[in-house]
């Protein structure tokens, strides 16, 4: 195959892509027609494709704690007969969702230069009449206003932000990691179908076992390096999309 024809059946394979997902996401859309949208299943996170074992900067390993045989009270236990909070690899806790973010912003900048510049050299060093050859149409040039220069800017920029978002669930995760250091790292998600729509909320971070309640929770603002995500998908969702084909020239649109 000559390298041109081969360039064209590589744009032509490309240029069918986009086609191709279009239309397998709108076979399935057909498929799913007075249905409501199918929930995930649930899966173990250490076996999903994406997961990989958190890597955390650790002190010191710290002696393990003695041990007394003739007592009930054990060192490290929050309660006399069982500490029923979350502490293994596998055991759940509910995180409580609190955001309430406020922000309101507002800039404005001005500026405006104006500049001139002129250069004259009346004599040249003698060479005044040697730049005539030089010249395209011959002729002796001025050299008493030799270089003039004039430029202006005038620049002006408004920018505002106001921003009002509150969201307060609760989610329950899984401890799917226990550091060396005792911190736990969580994963957890929740998907609810109500009127043909899917509602998801998702949680993963780090959390302390000190700041576990007693009733096995944590807030969320207590959870290092959270990501938090709080969406859905359904036939309201899909409205408020644009596009595949719409998507596609914006995103190779060069104007």
């Amino acid at each position: 195959m000559k390298p041109i024809k081969r360039i064209l059946l590589t744009c032509t394979l490309l240029g069918a892509l986009p086609a191709l997902s279009g239309c397998n996401n709108m076979l399935d859309k057909l498929e799913n027609v007075g249905n409501q949208p199918p929930l995930a299943t649930i899966e173990n996170p250490q076996e999903k494709p994406g997961y990989e074992p958190m890597s955390w900067p650790m002190p010191e390993n710290p002696p393990p704690p003695k041990q007394y045989a003739n007592s009930l009270w054990q060192p490290g236990s929050r309660t006399f007969f069982r500490d029923q909070r979350a502490a293994r690899v596998g055991d759940i806790l509910r995180v409580n969702i609190k955001i309430k973010d406020k922000a309101e912003l507002k800039n404005e900048t001005q500026g405006k230069r104006d500049s001139t510049d002129q250069a004259a050299a009346p004599e040249l060093l003698g060479f005044s009449a040697k730049l005539a050859k030089l010249t395209p149409f011959g002729g002796v040039p001025n050299t008493a206003s030799l270089v003039d220069i004039t430029g202006a800017r005038d620049t002006k920029g408004t920018g505002s932000i106001k921003r009002d978002e509150t969201i307060e669930t609760q989610v329950a995760a899984l401890i799917t990691q226990v550091l060396p250091n005792g911190n736990f790292v969580i994963d957890g998600k929740q998907e609810m179908s109500v009127n043909y729509e899917v509602r998801e909320v998702g949680v993963r971070g780090v959390v302390r076992p000190q700041d576990i309640k007693s009733d096995n929770s944590v807030d969320s603002t207590q959870i290092a390096e959270a990501r938090i995500t709080y969406g859905g998908r359904g036939q309201l969702m899909d409205v408020q999309q644009g596009r595949w084909g719409s998507q596609v020239i914006d995103a190779i649109a060069p104007f």
